[in-house]
């Protein structure tokens, strides 16, 4: 049985499979601040050590080959990734899309159903209005006139 009080976008969380879920926390977290400065930092430590280290104990000595290698694997990386977050931030908006769309359908037909609740109220104000004039009563000021 489904909760009543549970959101659409809660049963949507919900549905997702791991693959999604590790999207949106990629996306989440290499689209922040704290990723660009770490990965900054990352880098400037990364030629400190290899600059200040004498050349026979740097891994990668200046101009960091395997630095410039890393970060080209990471740059063809991220293009998968930012694919992947677009092609989920799509289905989100899909998903939210139809949610819209169909709390709109449910609200045209309860206005509609509370639109002839009044046409049949006006109907039955005019009957009574009829009667009234029929029965030599003016509608407007009472039987007391």
């Amino acid at each position: 049985m489904k909760d009543r009080h549970q959101t659409w976008h809660d049963r949507h969380t919900a549905s997702l499979t791991q693959g999604q879920r590790a999207a949106d926390v990629m996306r989440n977290g290499m689209g922040s601040w704290p990723f660009v400065g770490s990965f900054i930092g990352f880098m400037l430590i990364w030629a400190a050590i290899n600059t200040l280290a004498l050349a026979t104990n740097a891994w990668d000595p200046y101009p960091y080959i395997l630095l410039n290698l890393l970060l080209s694997m990471l740059a063809g990386l991220q293009g998968a990734i930012l694919l992947i977050a677009a092609k989920r931030q799509d289905a989100i908006a899909a998903a939210m899309a139809q949610h819209d769309y169909d709390t709109n359908v449910q609200a045209k037909a309860e206005i509609e159903l509370l639109m002839a609740v009044n046409n049949q109220q006006l109907q039955i104000l005019q009957d009574l209005k009829r009667l009234a004039t029929a029965q030599g009563v003016d509608p407007a000021r009472g039987p007391h006139t």
